[in-house]
């Protein structure tokens, strides 16, 4: 069983920034395929970013720009950061990874997650 676990969420202001990491308990080229979704209160999750085993990447239009996925293989890590952060980004940030590439990131589903973290919150001021 794989263990994600989610650190670097907190409360900034409009146009702050952040960088969110996620470690896993397992060696990350076994996961084929790592992502970030988030929720906010009353909405469904949604998937804001994807980084599969070659690197390639996929975004939710509205973060495209603002925010990018990156992994370090040695560290089992996977990163978020964040630029100009608005109170629409507000949410509960997760970490989702599996061992198998979807066939397309258009969209990123969480039905394409087996492991998930636990989340960690940030909070957008305006």
């Amino acid at each position: 069983q794989v263990q994600l676990v989610e650190s670097g969420g907190g409360s900034v202001q409009t146009g702050g920034s952040l960088r969110l990491s996620c470690a896993a308990s397992t060696n990350a080229y076994t996961l084929s395929c790592m992502g970030w979704f988030r929720q906010a209160p009353g909405k469904e999750r949604e998937g804001v970013a994807a980084i599969d085993s070659d690197g390639s990447t996929s975004y939710a239009d509205s973060v495209k720009g603002r925010f990018s996925i990156s992994k370090d293989n040695a560290k089992n890590t996977l990163y978020l950061s964040m630029n100009n952060l608005k109170p629409e980004d507000t949410a509960m940030y997760y970490c989702a990874a599996d061992e198998f590439e979807p066939g397309s990131w258009d969209p990123i589903r969480e039905s394409d997650f087996g492991y998930w973290g636990q989340g960690t919150q940030v909070t957008v001021s305006a």
